[in-house]
C-alpha cells in the first residue's frame, strides 16, 4: 500500500499508520479510499489481529480530510444516460461511506490516534471508530467544516456525530463548521480521552489491548439517540427551532446547510445503514447545484492556490522581507504595522506626531495583550513582537528598509509629500507601496522618483480580521516589483489578488456599486426597511443603508467630490449624490463614525434603529415588497456588481476569474453562496445574464446595461473561468 502500512505487535494489535507520499497533511483520495477498504477486510479475516489503532504518519497532523480536488464521484461511461451519470455519482460518493462502515463492523476493536488537526473525513475516519483518543494541544482542531465550502459531510458526519452527542449539540457543529480543541470535544462526547501530547498512540493501543470494545453504540440492541430522535418532544423542538434559526440565517441561499438539515433528522429515524445511503443522495443532489459547484472552486481551490501565490509573475527570485515602514499610524496603519511583527518583520511605524505613533502601536499591543489574555501566547513571544515596532517622527528610521507602505489620509498632496520624504530615505531597489483604496497609482507614482518601483498595496479594515491584499500595478510597475510585493504579502500571511490600475480598481469600484445601488433606491421612495431586509436577503454581510453608514457617509462623499473635480464634465450625476450632500453637508449625518447616518445608533448601548425622519427626507413611495419586488430588488443589488466586474474584465482592470471571486468575496462581502462576482454570471449563464440586465436597463436605467464584452461572450457561449481561468491571465 502507498497510503498505510501495517505493523502487527506481539499482542496482535495492529497499528496502521497514514501516511499519504508527497504531502505535508493526509487528505482521502481515490487511493486512500482503495487501501481503506483492503484494511478494513484484512482486520476482519486476518485471526493474528486481535485489534488496531490508526495514527497518522506526518507531524502535521492527522487528516485534513476529502482531497477536493477529486470530488465528483466514478466518472460514467461516455454517452451515459442521465440515470447511469447518477448512478455512477452516487456510487463513487458512498464509497467511503461503505469502507468505514466495514470498518466499524469489522469484529475487531479500531481506536483512532489524533495528534494535531482532524477536519472533515478525517473526523469522520475517527468517528467510524471505536474509540478516539487526542494528544492535548490547544492549537489541535477538530471539525466538520464541510459546510463553509458548500459541501455536507459524506462519509458519515451527518449520522454518526448526532448519534454520538445527540442532535442538538452535533447540528451547529455540522451546520457552521465549528472547530474544536481536544478537551471541548472531550466535553461534547466525541473524544474518547484526552491524553498528554505525543502519547495518543500509546494510549489507544492500551484501550485496545485492554478495554477494546469493537462494537459502536448505534449498532448495539436498545440504542437511543442522547437527548432523543426527530419524532420525540426534545428532538422535536431541536428541528423545529433549528429550521427556523437555519431560515432566518441563511435565507434559503445555502444549499448545503439544507441537505444536511434533511440528512440529520431524516437519517436519525432509520438504522445506520439506511442513514448512510440518505447522506450520500444528499450529498450527491447537493453537489449537482451550481452553488456547490462555484463554492468548492472558489473558496477552497482558489483560495489554496492563491495563498500559495498561483498569481505570481514567474522568473523572478523570491524576496524575503526584512524591514517595512508604514506612513500613517491610523487604524489601518497600526494593523498593518501589527500584521507585520506578527510575522517577524521589522516595523517602523510613522505619525506626524509622537503621540500618534505610540497610539498605533498601542493598538498592536492591545491586540497581543488579547492574545496573552486568552492563553493564545505567551507573554515573552507577545513582548518580542512588540519590540519589532518602532514607533517615531522621524523619516530617518526609514533607511535599510525593503518596503514602505503609505497609508495615510486619501489626499494626492499628502501622499506626494510622505513619498518623496520617505524615498529620500530608500535604497534604490526599495519598493514604495500605496495603501489607497480609490486614487489611481499611475497619478500617486508621479510624485515618485522611481515609479517602476512604485506599487498600489491595498489592505482592507480591520487588518488584523480582513485576509485579502489588492495589489495594483501601476503604468510604470514593473513584475520584478509585483512579484516581490506578492511575497511580502504571502509572508504577512495574507491572499493577494492582482489588478491593473483604475479609479476604484476592483474592490472599492464594485463594492461602490451596492452601496450606490442601496442609495438609488431610496431615491426611487421604496422604504428604507424593504431596501434593507432584500439587502440581507441576498447574502451580503450587511444591507446596504448600513454598509454606507459603516463605510461613513462623509467618505463616500469626499470620494465622490474628488471624482466629480477629476472628471470634470465626464462625471456623471446621480439622485445619490443630493441624498449625500443632504445627509453629509446640511443633517451632519457621517453614518456610524458620529452615531448618526442613514441609522440611528443610541449613546446607551441600545439597538441601532433606521433615523425615523428618513422617510420624509426622501418621499416614501412603495410601502409593501410582495414576492415578485423582492426577487427584482435582491437581483438589482447583486447584478450590478457582477455587471461592474465584467466591465473590470472589458478595461483589463482585472484578468483572471479566480482573482475576481476571491477579491468580492473575502474584500467586501459578495455572496458567498454565488462562489463570487463572476461564478454568478457564469453560474446564471452568460447569455441569460445579459438578456436580464437588458431587462433592468430598460427599467432601471443604463447602468444596467451590459458591456461589449458581455454580448461578445453571450453570442460565442463563453464562460469568465473558459476566457478567464487560471493560467489565462490577458485582457479582454
Amino acid at each position: 500500500m502507498e497510503n498505510f502500512t501495517i505493523d502487527v505487535d506481539g499482542d496482535g494489535i495492529a497499528t496502521i499508520t497514514f501516511d499519504v507520499p508527497g504531502k505535508t497533511m493526509n487528505t482521502i483520495t481515490g487511493g486512500v479510499m482503495k487501501e481503506l477498504a483492503e484494511i478494513a477486510g484484512r482486520l476482519k479475516s486476518d485471526p493474528a489481529i486481535k485489534g488496531a489503532a490508526i495514527a497518522s504518519g506526518k507531524t502535521t497532523g492527522f487528516c485534513a480530510g476529502a482531497d477536493l480536488g477529486e470530488i465528483g464521484g466514478s466518472a460514467p461511461a461516455p454517452g451515459a444516460s442521465a440515470e447511469e451519470r447518477l448512478k455512477a455519482s452516487f456510487e463513487g460518493s458512498f464509497s467511503l461511506n461503505r469502507t468505514l462502515r466495514a470498518l466499524e463492523t469489522c469484529g475487531k476493536p479500531v481506536a483512532c490516534a489524533i495528534e494535531g488537526h482532524a477536519l472533515g473525513g478525517g473526523l469522520e475516519i475517527a468517528l467510524a471508530c471505536h474509540w478516539r483518543v487526542v494528544g492535548d494541544n490547544p492549537r489541535t482542531k477538530l471539525s466538520l467544516p464541510e459546510a463553509k465550502v458548500g459541501l455536507l459531510p459524506g462519509a458519515g458526519g451527518t449520522q454518526r456525530l448526532p448519534r454520538l452527542i445527540g442532535a442538538m449539540q452535533a447540528l451547529p457543529l455540522i451546520l457552521q463548521g465549528t472547530e474544536s480543541d481536544p478537551q471541548a470535544a472531550k466535553g461534547l462526547g466525541f473524544v474518547n480521552e484526552v491524553v498528554p501530547a505525543g502519547t495518543a498512540l500509546e494510549a489507544a493501543k492500551a484501550w485496545v489491548k485492554t478495554k477494546g470494545d469493537p462494537v459502536q453504540p448505534w449498532d448495539k440492541k436498545g440504542f437511543k439517540v442522547p437527548g432523543g430522535g426527530p419524532y420525540t418532544p426534545g428532538g422535536m423542538q431541536v428541528f423545529i427551532g433549528g429550521n427556523a434559526m437555519l431560515a432566518k440565517n441563511t435565507y434559503g441561499n445555502y444549499p448545503a446547510q439544507r441537505a444536511i438539515m434533511s440528512a440529520v433528522y431524516e437519517g436519525l429515524q432509520v438504522p445506520i445503514d439506511a442513514g448512510l445511503r440518505i447522506e450520500s443522495r444528499y450529498f450527491v443532489k447537493n453537489m449537482q447545484s451550481p452553488s456547490a459547484k462555484a463554492m468548492v472552486r472558489s473558496l477552497f481551490l482558489s483560495m489554496q492556490e492563491l495563498s500559495k501565490g498561483a498569481n505570481r509573475p514567474a522568473g523572478h527570485p523570491k524576496v524575503d522581507m526584512k524591514k517595512v515602514t508604514v506612513l500613517g499610524a491610523g487604524m489601518m496603519g497600526a494593523g498593518i504595522a501589527y500584521a507585520q511583527a506578527m510575522v517577524g518583520i521589522e516595523t517602523v511605524l510613522i505619525d506626524v506626531s509622537q503621540e500618534s505613533a505610540d497610539k498605533g502601536k498601542a493598538y498592536a499591543k492591545g491586540l497581543l495583550d488579547k492574545a496573552v489574555s486568552r492563553g493564545k501566547m505567551t507573554q515573552d513571544k507577545a513582548d518580542a513582537v512588540l519590540a519589532l515596532i518602532t514607533a517615531t517622527t522621524d523619516y530617518a528610521h526609514v533607511k535599510g528598509s525593503d518596503l514602505v507602505v503609505e497609508a495615510v489620509f486619501e489626499n494626492r498632496e499628502i501622499k506626494a509629500e510622505v513619498t518623496r520624504r520617505a524615498e529620500a530615505e530608500l535604497a534604490p531597489t526599495a519598493i514604495f507601496g500605496s495603501n489607497t483604496s480609490t486614487l489611481p497609482i499611475t497619478g500617486l507614482a508621479e510624485a515618485s522618483v522611481r515609479p517602476e518601483n512604485f506599487i498600489g498595496i491595498h489592505f482592507f479594515s480591520p487588518v488584523d480580521k480582513m485576509p485579502l491584499v489588492e495589489i495594483i500595478m501601476g503604468k510604470k510597475t514593473t513584475e520584478a516589483t509585483l512579484a516581490a510585493t506578492v511575497d511580502y504579502v504571502l509572508k504577512i500571511k495574507k491572499i493577494p489578488i492582482i489588478v491593473n490600475d483604475s479609479r476604484g480598481f476592483y474592490t472599492s469600484r464594485c463594492f461602490g456599486t451596492y452601496v450606490n445601488e442601496g442609495i438609488l433606491m431610496l431615491a426611487e421612495g421604496i422604504k428604507p426597511a424593504i431596501i434593507e431586509n432584500v439587502g440581507r436577503m441576498t447574502g451580503m454581510p450587511r444591507a446596504p443603508l448600513e454598509m454606507n453608514d459603516d463605510v461613513a457617509l462623509d467618505l463616500a462623499f469626499k470620494v465622490r467630490a474628488q471624482t466629480k473635480k477629476d472628471l470634470g464634465d465626464k462625471y456623471p450625476p446621480s439622485p445619490a449624490d443630493d441624498i449625500l450632500t443632504e445627509m453629509v453637508e446640511k443633517q451632519g449625518r457621517f453614518g456610524r463614525k458620529n452615531g448618526k447616518g442613514f441609522y440611528e445608533y443610541p449613546t446607551d448601548g441600545g439597538k441601532k434603529r433606521l433615523w425615523p425622519e428618513l422617510s420624509t427626507l426622501v418621499a416614501t413611495r412603495i410601502e409593501e415588497c410582495p414576492p415578485d419586488l423582492r426577487d427584482e430588488l435582491k437581483k438589482r443589488l447583486l447584478y450590478i456588481q457582477a455587471l461592474e466586474t465584467a466591465r473590470c474584465f472589458e478595461e483589463g482592470v482585472i484578468t483572471d476569474a479566480r482573482d475576481a471571486d476571491i477579491g468580492s468575496i473575502t474584500g467586501w462581502g459578495f455572496a458567498p453562496y454565488t462562489g463570487g462576482t463572476v461564478s454568478l454570471i457564469d453560474g446564471i449563464g452568460v447569455a441569460k445574464f445579459v438578456a436580464e440586465c437588458d431587462a433592468l436597463a430598460q427599467k432601471y436605467g443604463e447602468r444596467f446595461k451590459p458591456n461589449a464584452l458581455l454580448r461578445e461572450m453571450a453570442e460565442k457561449g463563453e464562460t469568465f473561468y473558459g476566457r478567464f481561468g487560471p493560467g489565462l491571465r490577458k485582457a479582454a
